[in-house]
């Protein structure tokens, strides 16, 4: 299924000169572009009225579905700028089944494929004056909420999909300098059987506290354990992690409770690429500090599409802190940062066939 987009352009777009004065220093998430796309669904119609249009509020009843239900689900991904002045999607394919998965565990109309990367594709190409040069980039934002107007605990018979559009330079203030993490042992993220591995919201709010409870330790994240043992390493707050061992090899907790991460996914295919051993397996508090103690376990690393990947320098937890290579970023996490931009900006070859190019 396919549909036709239509163009509406906003009547007073941000003027140049102070579109590039946001540009010079955009941040993560704090500044947005003119347009969004946006596409209505209800049982009767299907998925319909696929449009561009300006960047407005919604006008929501207050007994909307959404604020009393939380059905909920978001994407992210990035459209980079080449240096040929031509602009990239990053595996916008894998966000749109991954965006599909997530419809469907939370009793949600599933959106079609191509309708999903038709709206990214429509909306980069009408904001495009908005993406960044250099090593910025524009984080685009697909998310659906049920917007049928009702009290009453039942999936909601109508949905509004839209994608808006934050041009943004590095995730963490500083870089890629290694990030400090709180390990949670008073709140869980996940249970077998739940949500863990669909993109909600309300997996987000749930981890609120936790991250609040690892700044409070002066930490950068928080890490979360398991739900049953309270022992293996499960995901930070917004990424997955990947630990880096003496003889090259990597491991990475597996899936189930976790978010499926593209980010995740790509780094283990390029590893694996190189010849190096990745192992999704169970990985425990109490191994990763003998671990990092012994010198065994040499990097840490976590991965995202806002953060791309952050190493770990530094784990603090109740029962003490540790760190890990003497807290510096090692030469596998930034090896594989540096692989992977280098794709998604073009500067190197493509072997998987990840890029979509818009222009």
């Amino acid at each position: 299924m396919s549909l036709k987009f239509e163009i509406l352009p906003a009547s007073s777009p941000t003027p140049e000169q102070e579109r590039a004065a946001r540009l010079a220093d955009p941040g993560f998430g704090r500044i947005f572009t003119d347009h969004m796309a946006v596409v209505r669904y209800d049982k009767a119609k299907g998925w319909h009225g696929a449009r561009v249009e300006a960047r407005a509020n919604f006008a929501l009843d207050p007994a909307t579905a959404v604020l009393h239900y939380a059905q909920e689900i978001f994407e992210g991904l990035k459209a980079y700028q080449r240096d040929d002045g031509g602009v990239n999607l990053f595996r916008p394919d894998a966000n749109a089944a991954r965006f599909q998965n997530s419809a469907e565990r939370m009793a949600m109309a599933p959106l079609p494929e191509p309708v999903f990367i038709d709206a990214v594709e429509q909306l980069v190409r009408t904001d495009r004056a908005w993406i960044p040069g250099g090593d910025g980039s524009l984080y685009l934002r697909p998310f659906m909420i049920a917007n049928e107007v009702f009290l009453g605990v039942k999936p909601s018979a109508e949905y509004i999909f839209a994608v808006i559009a934050s041009p943004v330079g590095s995730y963490f203030k500083g870089g890629p300098a290694p990030v400090s993490i709180w390990v949670s042992e008073n709140y869980t993220r996940a249970a077998i059987g739940g949500t863990g591995a669909v993109k909600c919201g309300g997996n987000y709010a749930a981890s609120l506290r936790a991250q609040a409870e690892a700044i409070e330790h002066g930490c950068d994240q928080v890490v979360f354990l398991d739900a049953v043992e309270r022992r293996y390493i499960e995901e930070l707050g917004g990424m997955n992690v990947f630990f880096v061992f003496e003889d090259g090899s990597l491991v990475t907790p597996p899936l189930g409770t976790i978010l499926p991460g593209i980010t995740r996914d790509s780094i283990i295919a390029l590893a694996r690429d190189a010849g190096t051993p990745v192992r999704e397996e169970p990985y425990s508090i109490e191994q990763w500090r003998a671990d990092a103690t012994s010198g065994r376990l040499k990097e840490a690393f976590a991965c995202g599409t806002a953060a791309v990947i952050s190493p770990i320098g530094k784990v603090c937890a109740a029962s003490g802190d540790f760190l890990i290579s003497g807290g510096a970023a090692g030469p596998v996490a930034m090896g594989l940062r540096k692989q992977l931009i280098d794709i998604q900006y073009g500067r190197a070859a493509d072997p998987h066939d990840w890029i979509r190019k818009v222009f």
